[in-house]
């Protein structure tokens, strides 16, 4: 289980909370990458991971780019790190480094696994539309 989350996720939770504060607008990778700070080589690779996740519209044609395909407050940040990180749950054991479950824990096993369950859930309580409420206060 990693507590720090990737460079990846930093830029597709930026890039969803740009497309919540637009609203209906559709924005282009240069839009967004100016508006949030992402080096524009990588808008294109994040969003594409949150368009196969539904998360995002992406918009072909002339004026095309991406837009928001539901409600902010119907999105929550798990979401959005699952879209681009995959399954957050940790296979590999902190003391052995191989599989770690089953009959065969490791005796820290318990611990870091009530640690990822509370990160998950604190990820799953929080939705794109608080956040964006929370850090435009």
């Amino acid at each position: 289980m990693r507590l720090e989350l990737t460079r990846k996720t930093d830029y597709a939770v930026r890039a969803m909370l740009c497309l919540a504060r637009v609203g209906d607008q559709t924005l282009t990778s240069a839009d967004i990458a100016g508006r949030t700070g992402i080096p524009v080589r990588f808008v294109t690779p994040v969003m594409g991971n949150l368009v196969r996740a539904g998360l995002v519209q992406g918009v072909i044609g002339r004026s095309g780019g991406y837009r928001m395909s539901s409600d902010p407050a119907a999105i929550s940040v798990l979401a959005i790190v699952t879209a681009v990180e995959g399954d957050t749950r940790r296979r590999r054991c902190v003391l052995r480094g191989g599989p770690c479950g089953g009959a065969s824990v490791c005796e820290i096993h318990h611990v870091f696994s009530d640690a990822q369950d509370a990160f998950t859930e604190q990820l799953g309580a929080w939705t794109l539309a608080a956040v964006a409420a929370d850090s435009s206060a």
